[in-house]
């Protein structure tokens, strides 16, 4: 975060499969879901995977929204990442079944440092920096992000890339 607070953050943006690198960070959490008794599903159903960006920060984004909904599910974590294509965009979803976000913090969640307050409960460590991270990364590359989360229900980021057509 520093780095790119600084302006010295620098992309290598080139055309790449979403699809692809879903399975390689679903490959890589999934032993972590399992530990916990979770499930990590993965929904490809983008026909046209291919997005202009950077994949490592790309696949930071996609690791961190994974990172949450374990950190933020009640016991066997149940997480489905989904891609499809619809209306010249690319989507990328990451769902849970975790405890949500009340509305009212929808807005904060992507400030620097803000985490949700808990009330009691500090088994979630971490400094409120990931989301702010996720929507800096997502803004440089002219995407959007959104989120829907209801509490006890869980939480769905959506990610919407431009569409390359090709």
């Amino acid at each position: 975060m520093a780095v790119f607070n600084e302006g010295k953050l620098k992309f290598k943006f080139k055309e790449f499969d979403v699809n692809k690198m879903i399975d390689t960070v679903a490959a890589n959490f999934e032993l972590r879901v399992k530990n916990k008794n979770g499930v990590l599903i993965t929904q490809k159903l983008a026909e046209k995977p291919i997005i202009n960006g950077d994949e490592v920060h790309i696949t930071n984004v996609i690791f961190n929204l994974l990172d949450n909904a374990v950190k933020y599910s009640n016991d066997s974590p149940e997480i489905k990442i989904t891609t499809e294509n619809r209306k010249g965009e690319l989507l990328i979803s990451v769902q849970d079944k975790g405890i949500g976000i009340s509305k009212e913090h929808h807005s904060q969640i992507f400030d620097r440092f803000y985490r949700v307050p808990t009330g009691n409960i500090h088994n979630v460590k971490g400094f409120g920096l990931g989301l702010s991270y996720v929507k800096k990364i997502i803004d440089s590359h002219n995407a959007k992000i959104k989120v829907e989360s209801v509490i006890n229900k869980g939480t769905k980021f959506t990610i919407l890339f431009p569409q390359i057509n090709n």
